[in-house]
Order: C-alpha cells, then sequence, then structure tokens
C-alpha cells in the first residue's frame, strides 16, 4: 500500500507523464464538448423525445457507447464505431489476402500502411452510415419533424458532418496514443460510458 501511495505520489513529481496526463484528459475535454454539438439541420427536440422512448432497448446501449453524442445527433453521433468496424475487416483481410498478411510480416512500416488503409475505410463506412442516418431521419424513423429542410442539401451535409466527425474522433485517439497516456480510442469508448454511467444507473 505504501508504495502505491508512494507512486502516486511521484506522478506530479514526474514532468512528462504529468503532460502525458494532462494532454490525454485535455483531449477527452474536447470530445466531450463535440458530443453537445448538433449536426445541422436537426430538431433536438424530437431526437430527445424518441431516445427518452427509447431507454432500455438496444437504441439506448448504443447511445450509451457513444456517450451521448447519438441521442443529441451531436456531429459525433457515428462516434468511433466505423473505426472500429474497419480495424476488423482489415484484421480479418490478413488473413485472406496474401498481400496485407506480407504487408503484417514488414513490422511496424507494413503496420503503418495497414493503419492508413483501415483510416480509408472508416472514412468509407462512416460515409455510407451517416447517408443511411440522414435518410432514417428524413423518413421520420426518429420522430416526424427531426429534419428542418428534407432534401439532398441535407443529406449531403449530415453524411459530410458525421464522417468528419467520427475523422475527428478517430484523430484524437491516435493523438492521446502518441502523446498521452493509455490507448486512445479504448479510452474515448470508455470516457463515453463511464459519462453516461449516472443516468442510466437512476
Amino acid at each position: 500500500n505504501r508504495r502505491m501511495i508512494g507512486g502516486i505520489q511521484n506522478i506530479g513529481k514526474i514532468t512528462e507523464l504529468r503532460q502525458r496526463i494532462f494532454f490525454t484528459f485535455a483531449m477527452l475535454a474536447v470530445y466531450r464538448v463535440g458530443a453537445f454539438i448538433v449536426t445541422p439541420g436537426i430538431n433536438p427536440a424530437v431526437i430527445k423525445s424518441f431516445f427518452e422512448q427509447m431507454r432500455g432497448t438496444m437504441f439506448g446501449l448504443f447511445s450509451m457507447f457513444s456517450g451521448g453524442a447519438l441521442e443529441q445527433l451531436s456531429i459525433f453521433s457515428l462516434g468511433i464505431m466505423p473505426y472500429i468496424s474497419a480495424s476488423i475487416i482489415f484484421q480479418l483481410l490478413t488473413i485472406v489476402i496474401p498481400q496485407l498478411e506480407e504487408l503484417k510480416k514488414e513490422g511496424e512500416q507494413g503496420q503503418r500502411r495497414i493503419n492508413q488503409f483501415t483510416r480509408y475505410a472508416t472514412i468509407g463506412l462512416a460515409l455510407f452510415q451517416g447517408g443511411l442516418l440522414a435518410l432514417a431521419l428524413e423518413n421520420g424513423q426518429f420522430g416526424a419533424g427531426a429534419v428542418t429542410n428534407p432534401g439532398w442539401g441535407f443529406r449531403i451535409l449530415c453524411a459530410l458532418t458525421l464522417t468528419t466527425g467520427t475523422a475527428f474522433i478517430m484523430w484524437l485517439g491516435e493523438q492521446i496514443t502518441e502523446r498521452g497516456i493509455g490507448n486512445g480510442i479504448s479510452l474515448i469508448i470508455f470516457a463515453g460510458i463511464v459519462i453516461r454511467i449516472p443516468s442510466a444507473v437512476s
């Protein structure tokens, strides 16, 4: 116990570690702020009413993993899920496609190229999911009047906004991994879940 207490006290004395911890919390704070920025063209009251009715269902679970961003249809509504999906896809493809398997065997340089492919796939998946979400909003799946000005303008803007949000979260995660503490993507997911625990318990 004394060693543990001493180790915690020494954290403040190590400059680099202190900077990394501060940077991590700063990036997570930016993520939380973004979760409250509503996607343009959305009526937040209608979306909020829909999710209040959906508490305890699968929609409520998705909302918890997004840290409440989906519940408010914020710019981070898609969360980091497109990146996770793309990562899983490429993990499976390395087994099936010999070229990817060779890249993986090249070490750090090969892994960087696979990571680059994963980023591109993330953007593609986010655009696809953002487009589907825009259509669902227009069709009244989240309640009548959820979209203020339906049409192609809204669909394109919504898909691009949500894709940009996912790309930004992906960048935040990578920055935390490189300049902060721990795995950035895991910390972002963890932060989204933890912030929802009090409301979930109540």
